[in-house]
């Protein structure tokens, strides 16, 4: 009768320390246990952006699993998992941040190679007039229709420079100065939004605007 007591105390402290840890434990989502953390808010899209980056530049990491990925290049994957994070429902109605839109710079920047037929391209020119255009207190689309490739950023984005914010245009050239004018959409994009009630900034940065055909 003993016995069968301390083996059944044993059994009920075992079930509750189970049951505890299950508690306790952190629920994953279907994306977090490939290593990219399913974006909940906008800070964590951009931190998910960020290990895409990370996996361009070393052609290693969770979101090359499964072909080859040589270092400072961009396919069609990596492009995919960038429209997959800047949709993702928790921000898919939400304006592209200023953080976002930053990771997908420095995507941009470390990809010297592409085979990605565009749709990256695509994708930042339309986050970076998403985030200008809510920036400046413009109604924008949600994602799933703005950043879609299906598309044109010409319905729905900002046309008029005076509608933009000054702050926002000074920060877009800063991050075009000195690069390489690769990305044709963005380029005339930005070409677009600056215009003629622009031109005070475009003397404030010739070189930049330089690249893009304006002076």
């Amino acid at each position: 009768m003993l016995t069968a007591r301390l083996l059944a105390a044993g059994m009920l402290d075992q079930n509750k320390k189970l049951r505890h840890e299950t508690m306790s434990a952190p629920k994953l989502r279907a994306t977090d246990t490939d290593g990219v953390p399913e974006p909940s808010c906008r800070d964590t899209a951009a931190f998910a952006l960020t290990i895409v980056r990370d996996g361009v530049i070393t052609g290693e990491g969770p979101t090359t699993k499964g072909r080859v990925h040589f270092s400072r290049s961009l396919d069609a994957d990596d492009a995919a998992w960038c429209a997959r994070i800047l949709t993702a429902r928790a921000v898919e109605h939400q304006p592209v941040s200023r953080a976002e839109a930053e990771a997908l710079f420095e995507i941009n920047d470390a990809a010297t190679e592409r085979s990605d037929d565009g749709r990256f391209d695509d994708l930042l020119a339309k986050a970076i007039a998403h985030h200008a255009a809510s920036i400046s207190g413009l109604t924008v689309p949600p994602r799933t229709v703005a950043l879609s490739p299906d598309t044109d950023i010409e319905s729905w984005a900002p046309m008029q420079a005076s509608r933009v914010d000054t702050e926002v245009l000074e920060w877009i050239a800063g991050q075009m100065r000195g690069k390489h004018p690769g990305n044709r959409k963005l380029m005339a994009m930005v070409a677009t939004l600056l215009g003629v009630a622009a031109l005070p900034l475009v003397q404030q940065l010739p070189q930049v605007f330089d690249h893009i055909g304006m002076i």
